[in-house]
């Protein structure tokens, strides 16, 4: 017999074409995915930017347009409803906001430094029980808080007055001022601190010239939560302010009325009472981004 009849044709000698292998399969999912989920984000960003939008919207509109049902997208804009805000007695309900926001976040910031490096570097005794109690002052329901800080204030003759809404801001923002200053200072390398104290660096020298500089996007970003907080806050305003000192949320809540809503006014009105926190996180953006992302990448 010769070799010819033994061999078989070459097609059935062909190996079957591979299956595609899992590193393909998975960059085939990454391309498919990348799209939806740039388009999820998209959407997401978009729902949660939508009512500042609108807001901002209707501040330039008429009382009547702003109420039409449907809506419109397509109006006449008009500045009539910022000038009535600033023909009223929006400037003074400013003043008190800024005075109580910068005052109190100037505080806060002077008292959790100390606080935040002797429960972070100095390592105190017992500085988880002192953690857990400062945070804890966080957990009670203003609610709650109000009546007593009401007698407190009206007892040292501090109603209607701006430095009781300060002390109270204040108060409300250390606990968590320490808390984020201290997880900032853990970053901070031993080494660093070590070579200041062997070049006999006290410990205001240390804060001031060592710690400070290399903690500057972690005070940035505390800052920014405490001005959020303290220009945001509402109930201690309302119920310690009456004429003398109410700050901008107080102000805000005047456009209700019996007569009714007064959308267009309210939109201007709060479209300019969020230009300060929008003016400064855009001011602190460099360092807020870096002070939220201190200690991420080692």
């Amino acid at each position: 017999m010769s070799d010819t009849t033994l061999k078989r044709p070459e097609a059935a000698d062909a190996p079957a074409e591979p299956e595609p292998e899992p590193s393909s399969r998975s960059a085939v999912r990454r391309r498919l995915g990348s799209p939806l989920l740039t388009a999820f984000t998209f959407f997401l960003a978009i729902l949660m930017v939508w009512p500042a939008f609108w807001m901002v919207l209707t501040a330039f509109k008429t009382e009547r347009a702003a109420l039409t049902i449907p809506p419109t997208l397509l109006f006449e804009p008009t500045l009539e409803q910022f000038e009535g805000v600033f023909s009223g007695n929006f400037p003074p309900y400013v003043f008190n906001s800024v005075f109580a926001t910068v005052v109190s976040t100037a505080i806060v910031l002077l008292l959790a430094l100390p606080a935040a490096w002797a429960l972070s570097v100095q390592s105190v005794k017992r500085a988880q029980d002192a953690l857990f109690f400062f945070i804890s002052t966080r957990m009670l329901p203003l609610v709650g808080a109000v009546i007593p800080i009401y007698v407190i204030s009206r007892d040292l003759g501090l109603l209607d007055n701006v430095t009781a809404l300060t002390m109270v801001y204040t108060a409300m923002n250390l606990p968590i001022a320490i808390w984020v200053l201290r997880s900032f200072l853990l970053e901070v390398p031993s080494e660093v601190i070590e070579a200041a104290m062997v070049d006999g660096a006290n410990l205001s020298q240390l804060i001031r010239k060592i710690l400070v500089p290399i903690i500057l996007p972690g005070l940035a970003a505390t800052a920014l939560i405490c001005v959020i907080f303290s220009w945001n806050e509402f109930l201690f305003a309302v119920n310690l302010t009456s004429t003398s000192a109410p700050t901008v949320p107080v102000y805000l809540v005047g456009f209700i009325t019996a007569e009714g809503l007064f959308w267009a006014q309210l939109s201007a009105a709060a479209t300019m009472a969020s230009l300060p926190v929008l003016l400064a996180g855009w001011l602190a953006q460099k360092q807020l981004v870096r002070g939220l992302s201190f200690g991420a990448v080692k």
